[in-house]
């Protein structure tokens, strides 16, 4: 740790988390907001996501509990149940060696009855959004008479979510003398005038503009037609193999279609928005950061509150409509001291928002050319050699195969070509398309719809299968794939044309594998909504 005076204003008990965690220095948030918080003065503290303010108004809050007490003693208001969640387990890290510490999260989603349950038990800290803190004050489950310490995060998301009047009920319910804090990533006017109301002569933290950027993320943009995209995300994805992933789109829809392509081609690919139920992205959080999902397809509720440190590459398949959102995404890489690369998609208009986004983050964004399948394959071959080299340079044993054909006088050079032959055609993918694809677009078009009847008409015949369930349910086809890919145990290949309306649902599978999905989604549910699933009458003749 780099700051002395800083670190020795915390206690023991701080320092063993911190080196515990392996923090090395503090961030310049933490050097500049945790003096005057130790000194229980009011604090601004403006600092995008990623730049460890969580630690920065954390550590002053664990010092000034009073571990004798089994009250409610500090309060986080968040804009999110994600954001919320983070920060609670942060809390929880840095607060590991305070033995009695404890932490709550309140948020909606979750059973309020266990919420209630513990708060009647006693916690030092609730970590909550608006709503369900509110709810607890109307129940009187939660008492505010006995907190000194309340932080404000990402007070700009809160007041673009219409937590304004939420957040003034909550803390004009505190006691009079409650030090406060506010962090957000800007501070319009009307962030800066609900301060001015509600603190008391505060410290205004600033990071310069230039810091509002994440200097280790490589930064690139590729100009292409928006039909380009899926082509163009499948071939970065193969090129730059990336270990974690993220994909931004704007739409909950896009979130789902993108997920379900990506899943129908084979990649470990998932969707993260806001109609998943907590317990759901609960569960693909903790597949991504476990590297069963390796690529995952979000919305901008994911560019905040994500704690994944091995994301290495961001890609912004929709350029997001906010400046601020793009330093958010983009942050998600490059964290706890890697580098990282965030590439973007500009079709169109878009290009006037990249131009927003560099004056506004005072970067230049390179620009990329379109990658060919001569870079994957190219990609394809540098592998292959590695695997190749990392074979040899370690311990090879002697091969009886080897032994017979060098005896019958093949010489080595033969002998490795050969293999590498065999190799190869074990190996090869589907690196196949035109190579030109990109650069005659409309060509491209054709020759895919060309190539597309040709793959369903050659050999397989569909059989359509009627599902009693549609839109009305909310049902998309990520469900709908993923539940018969799971239940039914087919590829996801197999599964052909989906056609989603109100009430019902058609969908194609192979003939070989109609029997086996009708058989094996009998009592199956699909979010949740049971559903009847039986072979469709064939379709009106016009």
């Amino acid at each position: 740790m780099t700051d002395k005076k800083t670190i020795d204003l915390l206690s023991k008990e701080s320092l063993q988390a911190i080196e515990k965690m392996g923090f090395e220095e503090l961030s310049p948030i933490q050097e500049q907001a945790i003096p005057p918080l130790m000194e229980g003065r009011d604090l601004i503290g403006q600092a995008q996501t990623g730049t460890g303010k969580t630690a920065a108004f954390s550590l002053p809050l664990l010092e000034q509990i009073d571990f004798s007490k089994n009250t409610l003693q500090a309060m986080i208001l968040c804009p999110t149940r994600e954001l919320s969640v983070q920060v609670a387990e942060e809390l929880g890290r840095l607060g590991k060696f305070h033995k009695k510490l404890s932490v709550l999260p309140v948020y909606g989603g979750a059973p309020i009855d266990r919420q209630i349950r513990a708060l009647k038990q006693g916690v030092h800290v609730v970590v909550g959004t608006p709503g369900r803190v509110m709810d607890h004050m109307r129940r009187k489950t939660l008492k505010t008479d006995q907190i000194k310490y309340f932080v404000l995060d990402e007070a700009d998301e809160m007041f673009a979510m219409g937590f304004r009047d939420d957040m003034a009920t909550v803390i004009e319910a505190l006691p009079e003398d409650v030090q406060k804090a506010f962090f957000s990533a800007t501070m319009a006017k009307p962030i800066k005038d609900f301060a001015s109301k509600y603190l008391k002569e505060p410290e205004f933290i600033q990071m310069v503009h230039k810091e509002l950027t994440v200097p280790r993320v490589e930064q690139g943009y590729f100009e292409l037609k928006e039909f380009m995209k899926g082509e163009i995300l499948t071939r970065i994805l193969d090129i730059y193999d990336p270990k974690l992933c993220i994909v931004f789109a704007n739409t909950k829809k896009k979130v789902d279609e993108l997920t379900a392509e990506l899943q129908s081609k084979g990649y470990g690919a998932d969707a993260l928005h806001g109609d998943l139920k907590q317990n759901q992205r609960d569960a693909v959080m903790r597949k991504f950061k476990r590297g069963t999902v390796e690529v995952l397809i979000a919305t901008d509720v994911a560019a905040r509150g994500l704690d994944v440190d091995d994301v290495d590459l961001v890609i912004n398949y929709d350029m997001p409509q906010d400046q601020e959102y793009y330093v958010h995404r983009i942050g998600r890489t490059a964290r706890a001291g890697r580098e990282g690369v965030a590439l973007s998609f500009i079709a169109g208009k878009d290009i006037y928002k990249l131009r927003d986004i560099q004056r506004y983050t005072k970067t230049k964004v390179q620009k990329r050319e379109l990658p060919t399948l001569k870079d994957i394959k190219e990609r394809h071959r540098t592998r292959i050699i590695n695997t190749i080299r990392e074979q040899m340079d370690g311990e090879v044993e002697n091969n009886p195969y080897v032994d017979i054909l060098v005896a019958e006088n093949y010489n080595s050079y033969d002998i490795a070509c050969a293999l590498m032959e065999l190799y190869l055609k074990t190996q090869k993918s589907d690196i196949h398309a035109e190579i030109d694809a990109v650069d005659n677009p409309n060509a491209y078009q054709s020759r895919q719809k060309e190539r597309s009847n040709k793959d369903r008409d050659r050999n397989q015949k569909y059989t359509r299968l009627f599902i009693n369930i549609g839109k009305d349910q909310n049902i998309s086809q990520r469900h709908v794939v993923g539940s018969i890919v799971e239940r039914a145990g087919i590829k996801a290949g197999s599964i052909g044309k989906i056609e989603i309306f109100p009430n019902a649902t058609f969908v194609e599978v192979k003939d070989a594998d109609a029997e086996k999905v009708v058989k094996n989604m009998r009592g199956a549910k699909i979010k949740g909504y049971p559903v009847n699933i039986e072979r469709a009458k064939p379709k009106r003749k016009r």
